[in-house]
């Protein structure tokens, strides 16, 4: 008897026989609609999925954004060091926060882009460093170089020049000239303390600040100048020495003849013999507050004062002007040599002698060369006698024997003879103003200067 099940078993056999290897086939209809279950995650897989993709999302976001950022800092970097709008170099006086002085450059035209500029200084932590000042932008300077300047404080100096042989009252009258500096100087400094030189400040810088950085240097300068002097020189301390100095630095203006006249009035001290300096004259009078405009009369030298060195022994009891480091560097170390004289040659030096009969021989010479000007001068030039007979040109339009124009001769002093400004080559009435064919410096007196002979 056949098995019944046999056939459906064959067909089950050649089924699976068919059956691609890996491949399910459903067995009859109803296993063909059954769905799949997908494999299941385990649970702590399945709490980390939304996590990963949360920092998958984030990582994105971040790296859009870094590629952004760079992107503009490439772009803002290089608009930062581009070339500015100036068209040519300006000064600017800028003052307040960064973003009042952001304004301000923009208004002047020397940045184009304000916010650009706060940026780079927020990013570069330079907002706080800002210096007010007057500074000068460079043509076509960038908003990187405008910074630079503004946080290093590169501001504009100006300079004022102090020449040799002001006193410290002309001094003061030049500072209270100058429209750059502030503030008002309410005294004024002690005679001889103030450093004659080029000095250069920032706008702003008051006049005191100025006095006292000119009278430091004097200070530094005299300490280092006193302490190389010469062992041999009769000058007790620092403070004769400038004193001295002032008065070589208004008897000659060369430089050549510094140590060489200092050197004649070390040997009149040695030798106990008055200084007879013509400026020490007109000191007395003026106390340094200007200069006489003319010619010392015979007078004046005869009038007692506490700086006539005719009428006092040795130095005076201070300086008479302000001396330069070469005027006090010439009484510290003076020209070894035994002269006691000097007198102008006519070409703006001097000639100098060790005997009086020399030194007359020589002031001979130089009335000599004095004559020959006046005989080529204009025919209408007055013509005047000083006190010892020689003849003097006067103003034009003096009267014959106005002796206040007419200094004794051997006794003159100030200017080379061949200055013509003012009455006999004078140069008082310019002295220390912007007309001052001799940069400004000092003379107090007529050409030539002398050394006279030293009077009974």
């Amino acid at each position: 008897m056949a098995d019944i099940n046999e056939p459906q078993a064959s067909a089950d056999a050649n089924t699976a026989k068919a059956r691609p290897a890996g491949r399910f086939v459903p067995r009859s209809p109803a296993e063909a609609i059954q769905p799949v279950a997908p494999p299941q995650l385990p649970p702590s897989e399945r709490r980390r999925r939304p996590i990963v993709n949360m920092l998958s999302g984030f990582l994105s976001l971040v790296m859009v954004l870094a590629l952004l950022t760079g992107v503009a800092v490439f772009f803002g970097k290089t608009q930062f060091y581009a070339a500015g709008p100036l068209a040519s170099d300006k000064i600017v006086v800028v003052k307040g926060s960064s973003g009042d002085v952001a304004e301000q450059l923009k208004q002047e035209g020397v940045i184009d882009h304000p916010t650009l500029f706060l940026a780079g200084l927020h990013l570069t932590r330079k907002a706080s460093q800002l210096k007010a000042g007057e500074y000068m932008f460079r043509q076509h300077a960038s908003l990187g170089d405008v910074m630079d300047t503004l946080v290093e404080g590169k501001s504009v100096l100006h300079s004022v020049t102090v020449p040799e042989g002001l006193t410290s009252q002309q001094i003061i009258d030049r500072l209270a000239e100058n429209d750059v500096l502030t503030g008002e100087l309410t005294s004024v400094p002690k005679e001889g303390s103030l450093l004659p030189d080029t000095y250069k400040f920032s706008r702003g810088m008051t006049r005191q600040q100025l006095v006292e950085r000119m009278q430091q240097e004097q200070a530094r300068v005299l300490r280092e100048v006193w302490s190389r002097r010469s062992a041999e020189i009769p000058v007790k301390s620092p403070e004769e020495l400038v004193v001295l100095a002032s008065i070589v630095e208004k008897e000659t203006g060369r430089a050549d003849e510094r140590s060489r006249v200092a050197g004649v009035f070390i040997n009149r001290l040695n030798r106990n013999m008055r200084l007879q300096s013509d400026p020490t004259i007109v000191y007395g009078l003026v106390q340094g507050k200007g200069t006489l405009g003319r010619g010392i009369m015979r007078s004046e030298i005869d009038q007692p004062t506490p700086y006539n060195t005719y009428q006092i022994q040795g130095l005076p009891p201070g300086p008479i002007a302000n001396p330069g480091r070469a005027a006090m560097e010439a009484v510290a170390n003076p020209s070894r040599t035994r002269e006691l004289y000097f007198v102008a040659d006519g070409t703006g030096g001097h000639v100098f002698a060790e005997t009086l009969d020399q030194h007359n021989k020589n002031v001979a010479r130089w009335r000599q060369m004095e004559g020959e000007r006046r005989d080529a001068a204009p025919a209408d030039a007055a013509v005047v006698r000083d006190p010892t007979g020689a003849p003097t040109a006067a103003k034009p339009g003096a009267k014959p024997g106005a002796a206040a124009y007419a200094p004794v001769a051997p006794l003159q002093t100030g200017a080379p003879a061949t200055a013509p400004v003012g009455p006999r080559g004078n140069l008082d009435a310019v002295a220390g103003t912007s007309k001052d064919p001799l940069n400004n410096k000092s003379f107090d007196l007529n050409s030539p200067k002398v050394v006279p002979a030293l009077r009974p």
